[in-house]
């Protein structure tokens, strides 16, 4: 009787387990768009790194604003991911307090509601960042020919 019932409270802990896994799915699908949004950043400084000998001063001059450019949505980028990396482990921290809280009878509601609002905070926080790169990548576009005059 008493393997029936841990049995039955490891089924529940699994079924409590589930919603957080589904978030931390999400949060990996956030980290590989934002991944990939850095990658881009990366190869657009290499392009123009790689012209920058054949430039004349104007376009040296452009270059040389579009890599701030450049580095500002990088450094936006790199902090959406740090702290959507965080909010990710703060989930799987969350999973373990579920596990330890049902497997040793302890109380540990207070831990996994902190660490909760913690992985939402820092995803929010995340998430802004983003947006920040987004705003400012969409700000600095420059669609079609650009006149010499």
């Amino acid at each position: 009787m008493l393997v029936q019932q841990d049995v039955t409270t490891i089924a529940h802990v699994i079924q409590l387990a589930i919603a957080p896994v589904f978030l931390l799915t999400g949060i990996g699908s956030l980290l590989s768009v934002m991944a990939n949004r850095l990658a881009r950043i990366i190869d657009r400084s290499r392009v123009v790194e790689s012209r920058w000998n054949s430039m004349n001063e104007r376009e040296k001059s452009d270059a040389e604003l579009e890599f701030a450019n450049l580095s500002r949505r990088a450094g936006y980028t790199s902090w959406a991911i740090n702290f959507g990396a965080l909010s990710a482990l703060l989930v799987c921290a969350l999973i373990a307090a579920l596990f330890l809280d049902a497997l040793l009878g302890s109380n540990l509601r207070w831990v996994v509601g902190a660490l909760f609002v913690l992985a939402m905070m820092a995803l929010s926080v995340g998430i802004v960042f983003f947006l920040r790169e987004v705003h400012t990548a969409t700000h600095t576009l420059r669609i079609g020919p650009r006149s010499t005059a």
